[in-house]
């Protein structure tokens, strides 16, 4: 019988009773785990087991909170999959934060589809950080089918587990960190669906919270850098893109996924001193696409500057250039070459590696990051999933190099 139910019947049979309640909870199969030895005041106890409540963090147990044991069977009722991976499972390591559950314990297929299987809530009040999906494609010039990229990118995600062997990372025991869901866009109106994004994401930043948004389209952008500059001033970009979506106006409108930085311009989000724009490549309209960017103060890393190489020693650079300042990273997943990454709208050849992809993430490391993106992801011109599974993978190489993020 799993974990959570016989809780609940070793309950509901000595509620009367607590001693033998106490007794029979120690015969279950959580009572060893490393989370059932203390109580928040560190006192340790052998027959007592303590439950993370769901997206808060907090431990709840028959006696460490309020002493009813009704807090118990209500945190086994409302996390029940969770409390059988977080119970069940030895841990190498206990967390007062949010985990994401085990595959040796609960099948990848199993449960609500969130991102890296992380709790879902309504708000981002009392988060470090925070997944938001913004499902949205009304700004694109080729192939629609971005809206898409949230929910695919959540499902690919179900791989990517709790440490970054890689990098040392332990961003789940460093951060409380959940999914807030998707920002309700209006697929029929591209300035009011910047208009929802940028108020969801007012209230985001406003809480403390750093979002790390599944695009959706690189429209997306320029509303949330509204909102993180509206409390960070001026920010530093790395871009990672095939194009730098600095155009001024297309079909007659100012606003689609061609425009995000011109419009941040316009409107000083962006501090241009410290921009870099990595891995811009393809063919144009003009023959000098690239003055309006030099013109501002930006960095321009072509894809040929890129080929063959690391990228380490220019994030070294980039590192210099950021300075102590807000930083913000947008990632579109048409910055990789298209062998790597074919589900999305704008392809261009000769890109980024994912090694490159990862060198520039991980480069960001010790940068003040006031939000990230991970755009441009249109799944059904991918049938593998691989390029969704790309971009959960960046998204958590962007949660390990947030600020507060510990090594193991």
């Amino acid at each position: 019988m799993p974990c959570f139910l016989q809780l609940i019947s070793v309950w509901k049979g000595d509620q009367k009773d607590e001693n033998a309640w106490e007794r029979n909870l120690s015969t279950l199969p959580f009572a060893g785990h490393p989370d059932a030895l203390r109580t928040q005041q560190g006192d340790t106890v052998s027959h007592l087991a303590l439950f993370p409540a769901a997206g808060t963090g907090q431990t709840l147990g028959s006696r460490c909170v309020c002493g009813r044991m009704s807090c118990l069977l209500r945190t086994a009722r409302l996390s029940a999959q969770w409390l059988f991976a977080s119970a069940a499972a030895p841990c190498r390591r206990a967390s007062r934060f949010n985990v994401p559950p085990s595959a040796e314990f609960v099948a990848r297929p199993v449960g609500v589809c969130s991102m890296l299987r992380l709790p879902v809530q309504t708000s981002a009040e009392g988060l470090d950080a925070a997944f938001v999906g913004v499902p949205l494609d009304t700004g694109t010039s080729n192939r629609p089918g971005a809206r898409f990229g949230p929910q695919q990118i959540r499902a690919e995600s179900v791989m990517v587990r709790r440490y970054n062997v890689s990098t040392g990372a332990a961003p789940f025991d460093s951060l409380l960190v959940a999914d807030v869901g998707d920002v309700n866009v209006n697929l029929y109106n591209l300035p009011n669906s910047c208009r929802r994004i940028y108020e969801s994401y007012q209230k985001i930043v406003a809480s403390g919270c750093v979002p790390l948004t599944l695009g959706g389209d690189h429209t997306v952008t320029y509303p949330i850098l509204q909102a993180v500059a509206e409390k960070h001033g001026p920010v530093g970009l790395v871009h990672v893109d095939a194009h730098t979506d600095t155009s001024d106006m297309a079909l007659g409108e100012k606003i689609y996924h061609g425009t995000p930085f011109r419009r941040c311009v316009d409107e000083g989000l962006l501090d241009c001193s410290r921009v870099v724009q990595i891995g811009i490549r393809g063919s144009s309209y003009a023959p000098d696409p690239y003055k309006y960017c030099w013109d501002q103060g930006f960095r321009v890393v072509p894809a040929e500057e890129c080929w063959m190489k690391s990228l380490v020693p220019l994030m070294e650079e980039v590192r210099q250039q950021m300075g102590d300042g807000p930083v913000y990273i947008s990632f579109d997943i048409d910055g990789l070459d298209p062998a790597y990454a074919p589900g999305t709208g704008t392809p261009e050849i000769a890109g980024l590696t994912p090694m490159q992809a990862l060198e520039i993430i991980r480069g960001c490391k010790g940068l003040n990051i006031v939000g990230c993106d991970l755009v441009e992801v249109a799944p059904i011109y991918d049938v593998s999933g691989n390029t969704a599974l790309l971009g959960a993978n960046l998204l958590f190489e962007m949660l390990c190099v947030l600020p507060g993020v510990k090594t193991m």
